[in-house]
């Protein structure tokens, strides 16, 4: 059956200039020629040629999917609070979750992860340990009420995902279920052609142990990864740790007190003595759950939000208001040091090891201290590697110096354990005839984000440049004239088409050869088949979109070839 889209009837209107709000070349592109558009803020109409790219990079995650014995399955995304109140999630997602009622009152969500639902299924469905192992998967829409959804589809209010589920009636189980999952995901991206960093991650609201995310480098990407130029060691930037350091043995000497007018800030501090930032403590005074909580780090260096909230999760954590302060006179804004300290937890990151030595606050309106050391002049009653990662930072396999990039997350796959399981008591019977707890493990491909994440990867100054395997066509065959033009476009585009390959044929009249080529270079299919002015010759140009090459060739070659 011929696979032939005529443009003269395809609904696709390109743009030559780049949309007001774009700021990402995926976002520009896909949206330019005539893949995407934009209904609401992170809420995006598929067309047809991206509904096309998207059924392809589809196709390619059900394929290895099937190919590792998954079993797709599709559940509501409209879901009950009930599920996600008994895990805590209801409550735990905060502000990104959709939530809503129905006409009786009764409280709603739309689905971001189908954790909890899987469970449910897997309780009603298996309850023997025969019955296991088994992982179940969706294509589907997911929802998360973004706060400032941007870059395109890149960060969407909606988007598609593939998400999975095993389960294991052991924790060998479940690490051979991970491994045919990370394995999976290999095939995927290399199918899909996208470069891809694996590396170690957190679980965040998902929970479980074992994390590790699949990573597209890219500059519009939002997550930042380190990499060891010297080793294999790769993490997301809030996994990476630092492992604490022996104590110091050097006498210090006491505890003296400086006085340090007008200096709240480590920058006025280290101005005021001459000393390095990095000679510091800085204290910053976050709330967890409503108590105030201290986190001491070297003074050079920031606290990382996002990595302290994941260690104390599922704890809220804020930072404290000039309410807070002035509710607590004991502690002085500017000036908090954590040596007498009074019904504050302290919390430091391993930096601050015992036997170091450092210039902190003296808990006195402008007075600091000195020789102000770990261990001796205060406690740290819990260390946690909480500051920002910093290019050169010490690998933790190595100490090479660490190296940071930008990359979009295009999967994760985590080991959940026995999370939801306990949530919702889901045992089978087992071998020896008593209960056995189920474990799982979670994993996610996010599908319309694999797309963007291949125009960022792939896209040059014409436009986009799609691999093979997921483009909206074959061959883009462009009739660059008048009717002699046309007929033989039509006629070769019908050819390749009967031959088995998608082929879109630009049959437009009225159209310039010029608005033409310059289109078919931003719609990005690989390659470009030009009856132009040799058609009367029988000659036709075929170019290679990504590399640029052309040639030409007499029609039954030009077909030939693209067939082969």
């Amino acid at each position: 059956m011929a696979q032939v889209q005529r443009m003269s009837r395809l609904m696709i209107k390109t743009l030559r200039d780049d949309p007001a709000d774009a700021e990402t070349l995926s976002h520009k592109l896909l949206v330019r020629a005539g893949y995407v558009r934009r209904n609401a803020a992170g809420i995006w109409s598929w067309l047809p040629l991206g509904k096309r790219v998207l059924e392809n990079v589809t196709r390619v995650v059900r394929e290895e999917m099937d190919a590792i014995g998954a079993q797709e399955v599709l559940l509501p995304a409209l879901l009950p609070k009930e599920p996600y109140e008994a895990t805590g999630r209801w409550e735990e997602y905060g502000a990104e979750l959709f939530r809503l009622k129905d006409r009786k009152g009764a409280d709603y969500l739309l689905g971001p992860t189908h954790e909890e639902i899987f469970t449910q299924l897997v309780k009603d469905q298996c309850t023997s340990y025969k019955d296991l192992p088994v992982i179940l998967y969706q294509i589907q829409t997911k929802y998360r009420d973004e706060a400032r959804p941007r870059s395109g589809i890149l960060r969407g209010r909606e988007f598609q995902m593939k998400d999975s589920y095993s389960f294991d009636t052991s924790d060998e189980g479940l690490a051979e279920s991970y491994a045919l999952h990370r394995e999976a995901y290999i095939k995927i991206f290399e199918r899909l052609g996208l470069e891809h960093k694996i590396v170690s991650a957190v679980s965040g609201a998902m929970g479980g142990s074992a994390s590790e995310e699949f990573l597209a480098p890219a500059p519009a990407g939002e997550d930042t990864f380190v990499h060891c130029p010297s080793c294999d060691y790769a993490a997301n930037t809030e996994a990476v740790t630092f492992a604490l350091a022996p104590a110091e043995g050097a006498d210090h000497g006491p505890v003296e007190e400086l006085d340090t007018p007008d200096t709240p800030t480590i920058e006025t501090l280290a101005d005021h003595l001459g000393v390095p930032a990095s000679a510091t403590l800085k204290n910053l005074l976050v709330k967890v759950d409503g108590e105030i909580v201290a986190v001491g780090v070297p003074g050079d260096r920031e606290v990382d939000l996002g990595k302290l909230g994941d260690h104390l999760a599922p704890a809220g954590v804020e930072l404290v208001t000039a309410e807070d302060f002035a509710g607590r006179p004991d502690l002085v804004r500017g000036y908090v040091g954590p040596q007498g300290l009074e019904k504050v937890r302290y919390v430091a990151d391993p930096r601050v090891a015992p036997g170091t030595a450092w210039i902190t606050g003296a808990n006195a309106e402008g007075k600091h201290a000195k020789n102000v050391v770990a261990g001796r002049d205060f406690e740290v009653d819990e260390y946690l590697d909480v500051v920002v990662v910093e290019d050169g930072d010490p690998c933790p396999s190595c100490g090479t110096g660490l190296k940071l990039d930008r990359a979009i997350e295009i999967g994760h796959i985590f080991q959940l354990g026995r999370k939801y399981a306990d949530a919702f008591q889901l045992d089978v019977l087992g071998q020896n005839g008593k209960p056995v707890r189920v474990t799982m493990g979670s994993y996610g491909v996010g599908v319309s984000r694999a797309v963007a994440a291949l125009a960022e990867q792939t896209a040059d100054e014409q436009g986009l440049c799609w691999p093979a395997e997921i483009a909206p066509a074959d061959v883009h065959v462009v009739a660059a004239g008048k009717a002699l033009q046309t007929e033989l476009a039509l006629d070769v585009a019908n050819q390749l088409g009967e031959a088995g390959l998608r082929v879109l044929v630009d049959d437009r009249a009225g159209v310039s050869p010029g608005v033409k080529f310059t289109d078919a270079e931003l719609i990005g299919v690989p390659k470009i088949l030009v009856a132009g002015r040799r058609s009367a010759d029988g000659v036709l140009e075929l170019k290679d979109r990504r590399t640029g090459e052309r040639e030409e060739l007499p029609v039954a070659e030009a077909v030939a070839r693209l067939r082969a």
